[in-house]
């Protein structure tokens, strides 16, 4: 009797696993409709839509920047930052400047830190210039780099990547042009990233 008692114990387990892995379509993520075109060749492309001065961005990011270390190969993981008014501008442009800069991991955190730890006021390019000096990015450089034509471009794409896809706040995860993660728990965003870039997987390749 026991051993049967056991059997079921087991199965019961492995069935409330299964459901809780399994993500459902309109509830965990939402289907884009017409998908967006993706610029990342054969890997699955991942866009995280984000704000350094977004709480919820903030609890996401440590989660995001672990599973960045241990995604697949085939995943490539893109950060988009959104601009939904004037006053978001300067951080995009940080965001860009560092990474032409080759400093955005560097800053990645301290910025995460300033905005929603420390509350320090980073709403214009001076505050902002001082901000990365101390943190060893050449004064000269960050300041070429954040007023460069280039940025405009950059800006602009943006821009068009949060229209196409509706993105309406942040964190907000795109996946393969075709599917939105949003409005979850940051544990609960990563368990339905990994299960929906299975989906988008199994689409490419029909495995």
């Amino acid at each position: 009797m026991r051993s049967i008692k056991q059997f079921f114990a087991v199965l019961a387990l492995l069935c409330a696993t299964q459901v809780q892995a399994e993500v459902v379509a309109g509830r965990d993520y939402k289907v884009m409709n017409p998908p967006q075109p993706v610029s990342s060749g054969s890997k699955v492309e991942v866009l995280e839509f984000f704000f350094y001065g977004c709480s919820h961005c903030y609890h996401l990011h440590p989660l995001i920047e672990a599973w960045e270390q241990k995604k697949p190969r085939d995943v490539e993981l893109q950060y988009v930052p959104a601009v939904f008014n004037d006053s978001w501008e300067p951080m995009a442009r940080t965001f860009y400047a560092l990474e032409s800069l080759g400093q955005r991991k560097q800053l990645h955190d301290p910025l995460f830190k300033a905005w929603n730890v420390q509350n320090t006021d980073l709403r214009d390019e001076a505050r902002i210039t001082d901000f990365v000096a101390k943190h060893g990015v050449d004064r000269a450089k960050f300041g070429a780099a954040y007023n460069s034509f280039a940025m405009l471009s950059k800006i602009n794409r943006s821009n068009q990547l949060v229209r196409g896809y509706n993105v309406r706040g942040t964190p907000t995860i795109a996946v393969d042009g075709k599917y939105i993660i949003t409005g979850l728990q940051p544990d609960e965003t990563i368990r339905v990233l990994d299960e929906v870039i299975k989906i988008a997987r199994k689409e490419r390749t029909g495995r």
